[in-house]
């Protein structure tokens, strides 16, 4: 781990905007789901929520040329218990969905804590996510087509939101609780090992300023004599 290395994951956890999430409804094909986490690592947003995907984590590690390690994956059995998650958190939820009462893009406020609701490829957000959302969004369009793919409506409408964010500074320091901002670092920086002490829920070892393990020796001690204790229980 380089100075410049660890400053540049710091730079970019400085700016992951927690109020600010993208919820599927039943997206299924894989390319589109890896081309929105590629936009969701762009403009700041720690966690893609996914209700009803079919989708292999292999899949998507292959097609999200490594988004992947920087966004956080969630996935909800249906797109009530997806909306309800964001509901229960004070979220709005944003459909994007050509209704009566759908508004323009860029008249919505994304400045407050909010999730985008993407629906399927062929059909839309369901109409069960239709009737929960807050709001419906739409991207006026000019020509013949009724609409974007997925991914691209989902790259328009969140430019926006971090245009918005932007001009009302939340990029500009960490907004992040200490806590999950230390174990998400910790991951960026040491994938290999966090998955070590994840999957023997041992604690991360801490990291210098430089992003350096301090003192790892001692912490393999520690790990060790745990592990011999475990196992004589």
């Amino acid at each position: 781990m380089t100075p410049e290395r660890f400053q540049k994951l710091r730079t970019a956890l400085d700016r992951r905007q927690p109020d600010l999430a993208l919820l599927t409804d039943q997206v299924h094909k894989a390319h589109n789901l890896a081309a929105i986490l590629r936009t969701c690592d762009a403009v700041g947003i720690d966690t893609v929520h996914l209700s009803q995907s079919p989708l292999r984590a292999r899949q998507l590690r292959r097609r999200s040329m490594g988004s992947n390690r920087w966004v956080n994956v969630a996935t909800h059995n249906s797109i009530d218990a997806g909306i309800r998650h964001f509901q229960e958190r004070r979220f709005k939820v944003y459909a994007a969905h050509f209704s009566e009462r759908a508004k323009p893009y860029h008249e919505l406020d994304f400045t407050v804590p909010c999730v985008l609701l993407m629906g399927a490829e062929k059909y839309g957000v369901s109409e069960t996510g239709a009737q929960l959302a807050d709001e419906h969004v739409i991207i006026p369009m000019q020509g013949m087509v009724e609409s974007y793919n997925v991914s691209v409506a989902a790259a328009i409408i969140l430019a926006e939101a971090m245009r918005q964010r932007e001009r009302q500074g939340l990029y500009r320091h960490s907004r992040l609780e200490p806590e999950c901002y230390r174990r998400t670092l910790f991951r960026w920086c040491y994938p290999e090992l966090a998955r070590y002490c994840d999957e023997r829920q041992a604690t991360y070892p801490a990291i210098d300023d430089n992003g350096l393990l301090v003192d790892p020796s001692d912490w393999y001690e520690k790990i060790r004599q745990s592990s011999k204790k475990h196992r004589k229980s």
